[in-house]
């Protein structure tokens, strides 16, 4: 079973082989506050949804994608977009359960599986993968792996700092990446644009700004809109160009909601990329969007991660 555990949305599926999906379904992350009753919920779907496609003896172990997980210790740790708080054993509260193999790990290191396994990267052994959305994630493959680091906390690149003394970030630090270009980041980049003019702009007419409620209207030719991803590009850019100038990738695939707002996005992205990244990589790196569905590549990059483990029942 593949499991996507999101700010907004857990979904969980039983997923062959072959990376099919038999079954899937989903339920709001946010309606349990605690964490208990949150796996509750989870481990109790979960077993239905098995006694409804084959049962549960066919089920051969279980993978999880979360934010802020920890694959070395099977925890979630310190979440700054999650509603539980502190360091919480998802493996083994899970596998306590289950009584199946259950593996945890960040995100962003599922949704570069999952591409190497089904997506862009599929063939590719040196690439990054940056998922925008609510937060700032990325994992890098190389040589063919993922690299974890020594305490499995490496490809944290949204909370490296690109501005000194900048916007406070979720983490508690300040200036971080996630700071400028995750969803909220970049709602406070349009607060700061239409302060900065009296020009009109549609997005004063909108009460609840979204990042995909400016890119559409940049779409109808807003210009303070794409200004707010002008601005967005251009720190995107350099935060990437610093990341591959020491990883020295193939590809860089961008995922997640934000990927949406497209070529407002993209384009100064790409320009300011090119402008700081090192001069013998110029040119020769792309950013492209992710050709998956991002809800697909997480379930089916945490089931990926399931077969990588030993098979694991107390029922067996």
């Amino acid at each position: 079973m593949g499991i996507d555990i999101s700010t907004e949305m857990t979904t969980f599926a039983i997923v062959d082989i072959r990376g099919n999906i038999i079954a899937e379904d989903s339920f709001v992350t946010t309606d349990f506050a605690n964490v208990n009753q949150f796996v509750s919920k989870l481990t109790d779907s979960m077993m239905e949804l098995m006694e409804a496609n084959g049962g549960f003896m066919t089920v051969r172990s279980v993978g999880i994608s979360c934010p802020s997980a920890n694959f070395l210790t099977g925890s979630i740790v310190n979440s700054p977009n999650l509603p539980w708080k502190g360091t919480i054993p998802l493996a083994a509260m899970m596998r306590d359960r289950l009584g199946l193999a259950v593996a945890v790990a960040n995100d962003a290191h599922i949704s570069a599986l999952g591409e190497c396994s089904y997506g862009t990267a599929h063939g590719m052994e040196d690439f990054i993968v940056v998922c925008l959305g609510v937060g700032f994630g990325s994992c890098f493959f190389s040589r063919g792996r993922g690299h974890r680091g020594f305490r499995g906390f490496a490809g944290e690149i949204g909370h490296a700092c690109v501005i000194d003394h900048g916007r406070k970030c979720g983490c508690g630090k300040e200036g971080c990446l996630e700071a400028y270009c995750a969803a909220h980041g970049i709602i406070e980049t349009a607060k700061e644009v239409m302060s900065e003019s009296h020009e009109p702009s549609l997005m004063r007419d909108i009460e609840h700004l979204t990042p995909r409620t400016i890119t559409e209207c940049c779409e109808k030719g807003d210009k303070l809109a794409i200004e707010v991803y002008r601005r967005t590009g251009y720190i995107l850019g350099i935060g990437l160009a610093n990341y591959a100038s020491i990883i020295d990738p193939q590809v860089i695939i961008v995922t997640g909601g934000i990927s949406k707002a497209g070529k407002w996005l993209m384009d100064p992205t790409r320009e300011s990329f090119e402008e700081h990244v090192f001069g013998n990589m110029r040119g020769s790196i792309k950013i492209v969007p992710s050709i998956m569905n991002n809800r697909e590549r997480e379930v089916l990059g945490a089931a990926a991660l399931a077969w990588t483990i030993p098979e694991y029942s107390l029922f067996k």
